[in-house]
């Protein structure tokens, strides 16, 4: 074990040997006799005898608001047109294909981005929070230049604005951990990524509901845009007043020196436990974004309506948004990260597979059942999977695993919905264009990626998977530290 204080050393990341209580600590944090360094209020060595001071600022709860608003709405500038596919080509005289492509160039833009979105994250989030801001703002006036009249309306602005909404969503879907790692203390960061990494899939529930009843015929497509891009000037405006960051650490954990970037790279690549959470998080997030922007399609061979999906797609996402907000805090507080991954994958699993047959059914219960037992599952594991990532790779910075798990994911969406399309049957097909072997082989990738997170802790590996910034952060926190709540 390198014991040299330098932080950004790969030695100390994943040592070679079993980890000891001692090499979980803070060597370069300087509580040793005679290191007496510490300045700011409320700080003071241990040594002599002096309280350290932690402090959390109620301030954090604007910039939590305000990062859970434009993860809301963009997302639902994401599903402005899927909710709402064949009216969407009518108006722009365009194929449903084409429709499609929208929604794969804004998966495809955050993976062309996500790099930048690490720098600035690593800088701060709210470089990452304006630099959001302005892009929705500039994205969606975009897409309504192109859609001013009722008449028809011009597919090259659609795409461009929402290819720039794209670029906007890595500073902010993976934006959460670093902000809950920067504001909050360990008896709150799940819950607070929760509440934030789960408002981009709410905002989708928006789209899905409230975008079909803005639209019953193709001209209503020119009024729907203009719709939502006021709603997102409002959302993302505040941005630019989020403050930088708490005056003082809200707790040891948020005060370690972080590895540098080049560092991080190397480290995420080494780590296998890293992988084995980081293929099923990608892969089953892929799969979410292609079930939301095809879910339409996908049920309306079988006599379901635009209304009824968007009912589907809502209750994949408030019954997993209900579900996240009951387990987060039990999680928060048993820290059984482990315990809930192995449990929920096999669950999303499975649920994929089951759903292969529930559109054929022709009858609501099925699908809505599938799909609501589909976002609990999956629901619940976003928070926990982000943060555990976040516990097995300290001290990387917050942001580096987050933005690698959401561009894979965005990755997989995009490469998803162009294969399920291409897997749409013909017009001769019974019923014509269904997605059955879409649907086969979404459940043969999502449990094909099952038995990899089962194997977490496996194998003499178990010294790999300990909680590292929470235990950071009960090894460097003396009996005479003081947390409290500031204004």
């Amino acid at each position: 074990m390198n014991t040299d204080g330098n932080p950004s050393s790969g030695s100390r990341f994943w040592p070679k040997k079993k980890l000891g209580s001692r090499d979980y600590s803070l060597q370069d944090r300087n509580i040793e006799a005679g290191s007496g360094d510490n300045d700011g209020e409320g700080g003071g060595s241990v040594d002599e005898g002096q309280s350290t001071e932690y402090r959390t600022y109620k301030r954090r709860w604007f910039g939590l608001a305000q990062l859970t608003l434009m993860n809301i709405i963009v997302s639902w500038d994401w599903l402005t047109f899927a909710p709402v596919a064949s009216n969407a080509a009518e108006y722009y005289n365009v194929t449903e294909s084409t429709i499609n492509w929208i929604s794969t160039a804004f998966f495809l833009a955050f993976v062309a981005v996500f790099p930048l979105s690490i720098l600035a994250l690593h800088r701060g989030p709210k470089l990452a929070f304006n630099i959001a801001g302005v892009l929705i703002l500039l994205g969606n006036w975009i897409r309504y230049a192109g859609a001013t009249k009722s008449s028809g309306g011009h597919i090259a602005y659609a795409m461009s604005g929402e290819i720039i909404i794209g670029f906007a969503q890595p500073f902010i879907l993976a934006a959460p951990t670093r902000y809950s790692d920067l504001w909050f203390t360990n008896r709150g960061r799940v819950a607070a990524t929760a509440l934030t990494s789960l408002a981009n899939p709410f905002g989708a529930a928006l789209g899905q509901l409230i975008v079909p009843l803005w639209v019953s015929k193709p001209s209503d497509v020119s009024r729907m845009v203009l719709y939502v891009s006021i709603i997102s000037t409002v959302c993302a405006f505040p941005a630019l007043f989020v403050p930088a960051k708490p005056p003082t650490p809200v707790g040891p954990a948020s005060e370690t020196p972080k590895m540098s970037l080049r560092d991080s790279v190397g480290a995420v690549s080494r780590s296998l436990e890293l992988w084995l959470i980081l293929i099923p998080f990608s892969i089953y997030v892929g799969f979410f974004n292609s079930i939301s922007s095809l879910l339409n399609q996908m049920l309306n061979p079988y006599g379901f309506s635009d209304d009824q999906a968007g009912i589907g797609g809502a209750i994949l996402i408030v019954v997993g948004l209900v579900s996240s907000a009951i387990s987060s805090p039990i999680i928060d507080r048993t820290k059984s990260f482990l315990l809930a991954v192995k449990l929920l994958v096999p669950v999303v699993g499975l649920a994929y597979l089951a759903f292969v047959w529930m559109p054929e059914t022709s009858t609501l219960p099925g699908p809505y059942v599938i799909l609501a037992i589909l976002g609990a599952a999956c629901f619940s594991l976003v928070p926990v999977a982000l943060e555990y990532l976040i516990e097995l790779s300290h001290p990387l910075s917050p942001e580096v695993t987050s933005t690698v798990a959401w561009a894979g994911g965005q990755l997989f969406g995009a490469i998803f919905t162009i294969v399920s399309d291409a897997l749409v049957a013909g017009k001769d097909a019974h019923p014509p264009k269904n997605m059955k072997k879409a649907l086969i082989f979404q459940a043969v990738v999502a449990l094909a990626v099952v038995p990899l997170p089962l194997c977490l802790g496996l194998f003499g590996r178990k010294d790999k998977v300990v909680l590292r910034r929470i235990i950071s952060d009960e090894q460097v926190r003396p009996n005479n530290t003081v947390v409290t709540t500031n204004e």
